[in-house]
């Protein structure tokens, strides 16, 4: 809560972010080589990070350097990130998705969206912001937001991702009405690198049995 700020703030975040996706590239690259399983993996951008030329580049780089398979590289950036020019926003975003990467919009709900936008923005996924999903087991309004995201988000061809499933009750629900995807702590808790290669490495027993 208080380093990303005073990271955006000093203009740090643009070489920390260009580390992080170098990083997770390399991570995920090991992940398969060490378990021959196709592994996803998402990298948040900062506002900041959205300089046409320096962050194609720099995804360009570590893709190549590490090898990973760019659809393998989903990028995340929230709806204040992209909104303030969003002509230019898809300008970037565009020359991201020639890279073959995937693109998600983080925490929808939460800022200001433009559903003229939201509709020419290249994006793969919108992720539901947790503070919507910890209420669809008491609130019926947030159950409403949560449908109607998700049916918004199908018929625009896009992913739906839930954020903060923390219960049984919360994933039964975004099952039952059509989410594709869920992440939070019903599922696991964050995890060292070496922990979750070991999850990837039971996963692959399992496939093979």
């Amino acid at each position: 809560s208080a380093f990303i700020p005073l990271a955006e703030e000093t203009g740090l975040i643009v070489e920390l972010g260009a580390w992080v996706i170098r990083t997770a590239c390399r991570q995920s690259r090991a992940w398969q080589d060490a378990n021959g399983l196709p592994v996803n993996i998402a990298v948040n951008l900062s506002a900041r990070q959205l300089d046409p030329d320096q962050l194609i580049n720099t995804v360009a780089d570590a893709l190549r350097e590490t090898g990973l398979a760019a659809e393998h590289l989903e990028l995340e950036l929230t709806e204040t990130a992209i909104m303030p020019d969003a002509v230019e926003a898809i300008g970037i975003l565009s020359e991201l998705k020639c890279l073959g990467v995937r693109l998600s919009l983080d925490d929808f709900g939460t800022g200001y969206s433009s559903l003229n936008y939201l509709r020419r923005f290249p994006l793969d996924s919108i992720k539901i912001d947790r503070s919507f999903i910890l209420g669809v087991g008491e609130s019926a309004n947030d159950r409403a937001i949560v449908k109607t995201i998700v049916a918004l988000a199908s018929n625009l061809n896009m992913n739906v991702i839930a954020e903060g499933v923390e219960s049984l009750v919360q994933a039964d629900f975004l099952k039952q009405h059509g989410c594709h995807e869920m992440q939070g702590y019903y599922f696991a808790r964050p995890l060292p690198a070496s922990q979750i290669s070991e999850l990837l490495a039971n996963h692959a027993l399992m496939r093979i049995a």
